[in-house]
């Protein structure tokens, strides 16, 4: 998301662009973010109770003080480019999801929060954009989707975000997954492992914000003395396979922590 100061960028329809996370209180959110990821911030010109995260010059994630009647939790957020957010709500809608916020105007955009038909929560976006992707930068290293059934959401998503009409978008359907692809740069993964009925939140379908360190036992520890912690069980096999981590912010947020590659 951007705002008239920021660098003006015209994101690929249907593709993520941007990562934001609401909490009950802004300043320790910083401070525990600050700690864990060595983010620094700045304002943005959206809002004076929203944040930019930024590490090396780069942004990497949103940081926005909760307000009534946008969410009861903290959930860490992807939102995806989209040309028209009236369009997209209702093409939700008609899908047999839920649009809980929005579209409703946002500094020069328009910007809408919604759940897919499992519960996982995804933002959309209309307007300029940082120049912003997974895996670029300090960016995200990847968004992940733990869904119910995986072919079912990658319908869902395709067509409310038109990824087939996109000549820069692929999909590239698995035994047990699908990527999506940015001109052959995997940028999403939808996956299954999601328990609509499981008590534990990092179990349900959500969508995980993946970010690289060059120590994740390192950042595993400070996460300990800033207040957060690990969930109650180990995450689903696939999200466990490699060197990462699945941890929990002192709101509750998740997110996971995978090692940075060279």
């Amino acid at each position: 998301m951007s705002g008239p100061d920021e660098r003006q960028h015209v994101p690929v329809q249907g593709a993520p662009c941007w990562v934001n996370l609401m909490v009950a209180d802004l300043d320790v959110a910083r401070a525990f973010y600050g700690e864990v990821l060595g983010w620094q911030f700045r304002s943005s010109s959206l809002d004076d109770q929203f944040l930019v995260a930024t590490a090396g010059g780069d942004p990497v994630a949103g940081l926005a003080a909760r307000r009534p009647g946008l969410t009861s939790a903290s959930v860490w957020t992807p939102y995806f480019a989209v040309r028209d957010a009236d369009a997209t709500a209702a093409r939700i809608r008609e899908r047999g999801a839920t649009v809980a916020v929005g579209p409703m105007a946002f500094g020069d955009g328009r910007a809408g929060l919604a759940a897919d038909r499992d519960g996982a929560m995804f933002g959309f976006w209309e307007g300029y954009t940082l120049a912003w992707l997974p895996g670029e930068g300090r960016a995200p290293t990847r968004l992940d989707l733990q869904t119910r059934d995986v072919f079912e959401a990658a319908v869902f998503y395709g067509e409310i975000l038109g990824w087939a009409a996109e000549e820069d978008i692929d999909m590239d359907y698995r035994k047990d997954h699908v990527l999506v692809k940015l001109k052959d740069r995997v940028i999403l993964s939808l996956r299954g492992g999601g328990v609509q009925t499981s008590p534990l939140a990092h179990l349900r379908p959500r969508w995980l914000v993946n970010f690289a360190v060059d120590d994740v036992e390192r950042a595993v520890s400070a996460t300990m003395r800033a207040g957060g912690s690990k969930p109650q069980t180990p995450p689903t096999a696939w999200a466990a396979k490699g060197f990462s981590r699945t941890l929990q912010d002192p709101d509750g947020g998740l997110f996971t922590l995978a090692h940075r590659e060279p």
